[in-house]
């Protein structure tokens, strides 16, 4: 299977995943790293605590780990074989929700880490619940938050290597779910969602994923339930928005479809960035 990302050659991969916890998908996610060639993954919803992560297999395959979560939900980390410095398990005006006094690493929900000269963040952006949920404008605020200090980032190092990669929990654009009117009136679709979503763009960042992948109906998620998968019910969720200087290193970006495939699989798969 190694055929399907091309040789070994001297480039940098850079994968996202939401791996709908780490502990039942490691297997598979191991094995992932292996056939891919990966040199970094951002992984999502590890659900587990940070002292629950299983460190040592990453470490058996060659990889470092920074991991940030407190409970059975949420958690993000980042395994690099290049490298994990200044590592950062927030950033700087990352609200909190319901609890403005708490310490945003406590939802785990952005990691940040230096690996191979890039400064790769891991985000799993709130997902809203409803538009009348106070969790919707929580979900705003912490996009315009991440926007503010990303855009703070480029101003103060116009030449930064920066990859915001996660699960985003926004379908941009109507078609990037199966149909757009079975979301009417629901989160993830919505004027203010898309708005926040596209607000990286002015602020200097190119989401780089639809610039190599550009196909319409092109899916990043499928949920569990009614055969979506097989019936091709999916959602493209799943991004990376690059600054400038990265941006000109993406030679090619795969979406891993055949990760959804069989037993055990996380409801997302990998993206996968390669550098030059």
């Amino acid at each position: 299977m190694q055929a399907l990302y091309g040789p070994r050659v001297p480039r940098v991969r850079i994968a996202t995943w939401n791996v709908n916890s780490i502990r039942s998908r490691l297997d598979r996610v191991l094995a992932f790293l292996d056939r891919s060639g990966t040199d970094v993954l951002a992984i999502q919803e590890t659900k587990c605590r940070e002292e629950q992560f299983p460190v040592a297999a990453f470490a058996e395959a060659g990889y470092e780990v920074v991991a940030s979560g407190y409970h059975q939900w949420n958690g993000v980390a980042i395994a690099s074989r290049v490298g994990v410095d200044d590592v950062a398990r927030s950033f700087a005006g990352q609200p909190v929700f319901g609890k403005p006094d708490q310490d945003p690493r406590r939802e785990a929900r952005a990691l940040a880490a230096t690996c191979g000269g890039v400064r790769v963040w891991s985000l799993y952006v709130p997902h809203g619940r409803a538009l009348d949920d106070p969790h919707y404008a929580y979900k705003l605020d912490w996009l315009a938050a991440l926007r503010a200090d990303a855009a703070g980032w480029l101003e103060a190092d116009p030449g930064a290597q920066v990859a915001l990669t996660g699960d985003w929990n926004v379908i941009p654009r109507d078609t990037d779910v199966w149909d757009v009117s079975a979301f009417e009136g629901r989160t993830h679709v919505s004027a203010a969602e898309r708005a926040a979503f596209a607000a990286f763009e002015p602020a200097g960042y190119t989401e780089v994923t639809r610039e190599h992948v550009p196909a319409e109906h092109t899916y990043t998620y499928w949920d569990y339930q009614q055969l979506a998968f097989p019936r091709n019910k999916g959602l493209r969720i799943d991004f990376a928005y690059a600054s400038p200087a990265l941006a000109a290193r993406v030679a090619g970006v795969r979406i891993d479809r055949d990760e959804r495939r069989g037993k055990g699989a996380s409801d997302h798969v990998p993206v996968v960035l390669e550098l030059a």
